[in-house]
């Protein structure tokens, strides 16, 4: 191979991942999905160079940065809430998977042995990261069902590769980089306690080095520079010292996301988030580009085995049967203790189970973990090509069913109007935090303060703005009329700028910084714009109670609010536009909100006393106290 080759071939490898990822989207394909198959059929073409994924760069160049990105998008906060299912799931459910596939194994295979049918369990047992959290995220799942498997998928793949460790010397044979040991019951608790408590300490410690180097970096690009080895300054430590290094990327990533707000400046903290998403998008998708670029030479090489191809394909299935069919046993088995303790709901309880059990789809761990098993190893192709079976046939099983079994079970996640609802809370309370912050100087100047107050209502009034309903005109509301007029001033701006690079008559620097303030600008209003839209076009349902109630929301006595209402009837007489309408709970006068010019919803309590309102926007249920500005 020459030297153009590998790099011919890395530039033919995302290329594929982006045109392909793209044609899928509007074909509402998951990406993954159509990358296998666009592998399997190029792997079929002479023409095409054979390639093989060694599990140096499985193990060592796609699993750790992968691994690191799914961190740093999780939430330790909620990993620790749930932490017991979690643990329930990455070890119980690893380990009931591997003994149930190796009995099956075992069973079907009589030349194959016991430690060596657990060594192909423990390979096919563990959902994929990537692939779990990819296909929840998409379909929408409820935050607790993702975060669950956000958590089980970061954890379980620690017990599964000390598990095919320890199969494989009991099988007399040596994982890849490691020795062939004696297999006790001391040997194993040995190697389960140094793997994880050695792997989470290896995780602390790369994470205080990092933390102390980001401390002291105010560069945004060596900041990001530095994101781009922590990964593997967790995980080869971890692995040379016997540690699992999954657990140690894991920590190490969980930890730094949580610290980010006090270890990285805002500019670093962006650049990292958009920089590890192009990243992730490549690596993603060309791990399942690469899996379906092993199809062919998988099933040519078991052609020639002990079992050949068509009995391999068919204990394949029955794995992937049994895989299939362990997990949500597991699950519907904890479900009935929590409905016999009556801890849960059974109708709720019972559809969560089911759309979690059908959520363990394989991946890149799965034919990683395959990918080491020594050469000398019976039936290497063959098990091999059988972790492929399982891999593949998850990702098409599961991940194209699982929406439509949501759909079915009522399993949904949390309305994105809720959501909306929630941030416009958070934001004005934060924001009335910082402004107490300020009036608090006696020695602020007043006009100043009285800007920054403007600015800060503004940003707030955009918050809530994105809720509810325009009526029938689906006119634009004061902040998406602002957006639409600055961004069209955007372009003007740009247009003029453009016009002075011409002329040459500036300094190159001084008109990129200019340009780069106007991107920064336009792409605020574009993420907004599009955030905006996604809240207008959800599904309308009841949303849940959004937060902790005050006494005044504590009274469910209220009168419901009028249904003949024809917008607000102040602005009516004034001759203003209102934007949302609110309902007050004690006397049932109706007034437009904050964002509305009129603001006639707070000149009714500031003439009335009365403390509560409550939207009347329709799919909308919540109520807000003026007295204690709490939610409920």
């Amino acid at each position: 191979m020459t030297a153009v080759e590998p790099a011919a071939l890395v530039v033919a490898i995302i290329l594929v991942v982006i045109v392909v990822s793209r044609l899928a989207a509007p074909l509402r394909v998951p990406a993954p999905i159509a990358l296998l198959v666009v592998g399997a059929v190029l792997s079929a073409v002479p023409q095409v160079p054979e390639i093989r994924l060694s599990p140096e760069v499985a193990l060592f160049g796609l699993l750790p940065p992968l691994l690191y990105s799914a961190a740093l998008s999780s939430s330790l906060v909620d990993i620790r809430t749930f932490r017991s299912k979690i643990l329930s799931l990455s070890v119980g459910l690893v380990l009931f998977t591997a003994f149930g596939v190796a009995l099956v194994v075992w069973a079907l295979l009589p030349g194959v042995s016991f430690a060596l049918a657990l060594a192909l369990g423990a390979i096919v047992a563990p959902p994929d990261a990537v692939a779990a959290t990819a296909v929840a995220r998409r379909i929408g799942l409820p935050r607790k069902i993702t975060t669950i498997l956000e958590g089980e998928s970061l954890l379980n793949d620690a017990t599964a590769l000390v598990t095919l460790r320890t199969a494989l010397a009991a099988a007399g044979l040596a994982a890849h980089g490691a020795e062939i040991t004696q297999v006790t019951f001391a040997t194993v608790t040995l190697d389960l306690l140094v793997a994880a408590v050695g792997g989470v300490a290896v995780g602390v410690v790369a994470f205080v080095v990092i933390g102390w180097l980001r401390r002291r970096l105010t560069e945004v690009a060596a900041d990001t520079a530095l994101s781009f080895i922590a990964p593997f300054v967790a995980y080869a430590p971890a692995e040379a010292v016997g540690a699992s290094g999954v657990l140690a990327v894991v920590t190490a990533g969980l930890l730094l996301a949580y610290r980010a707000p006090i270890l990285q400046s805002a500019p670093s903290r962006l650049a990292e988030r958009i920089n590890w998403g192009s990243v992730t998008f490549v690596l993603e998708n060309a791990v399942f580009l690469l899996i379906g670029l092993q199809v062919w030479t998988l099933i040519r090489d078991t052609r020639t085995g002990e079992l050949g191809t068509g009995r391999t394909l068919a204990v394949a299935g029955a794995v992937l049967v049994t895989v299939l069919l362990l997990r949500p046993l597991w699950l519907l088995g904890q479900a009935a203790v929590q409905v016999l303790r009556g801890r849960a709901d059974r109708r709720q309880v019972l559809g969560w189970s089911l759309v979690s059990g059908w959520a363990g789809m394989r991946g890149v761990v799965t034919l990683a973990a395959a990918l080491t098993l020594p050469e000398e190893t019976p039936m290497r192709p063959e098990l091999v090509l059988i972790a492929l079976v399982v891999t593949v046939g998850t990702l098409v099983l599961q991940g194209t069913t699982l929406p439509a079994l949501a759909r079915a079970l009522d399993v949904r996640g949390p309305d994105p109007r809720e959501d909306a609802l929630q941030e416009a809370t958070v934001l004005g309370a934060t924001t009335g935090a910082g402004l107490r912050h300020l009036e608090a100087d006696p020695d602020i100047d007043q006009d100043v303060l009285e800007v920054i107050r403007q600015q800060a209502a503004d940003r707030v009034n955009r918050s809530w703005e994105r809720l509810g309903t325009l009526g029938p005109t689906d006119r634009e509301s004061p902040a998406e009329a602002r957006a639409r007029l600055r961004a069209e001033m955007i372009r003007a701006e740009r247009e003029e700028l453009l016009r002075i690079r011409g002329n040459g008559e500036v300094d190159h620097a001084v008109l990129t910084s200019v340009l780069g303030q106007l991107d920064a600008e336009e792409t605020a209003l574009g993420w907004n714009a599009t955030r905006t839209a996604g809240v207008r076009a959800s599904e309308l349902r009841p949303p849940d109670r959004v937060a902790g109630a005050c006494e005044h929301l504590a009274d469910d006595s209220a009168p419901h609010p009028p249904s003949d209402t024809e917008g607000c009837p102040e602005c009516r007489a004034e001759g203003l536009t209102w934007v949302h309408l609110r309902s007050c709970t004690e006397c049932g006068h109706v007034g437009c909100c904050d964002s509305s010019v009129g603001q006639h919803a707070s000149r009714h309590f500031h003439t009335s006393g009365h403390p509560v309102m409550r939207s009347i926007e329709p799919g909308e249920a919540w109520r807000w106290c003026f007295v204690d500005e709490v939610l409920g």
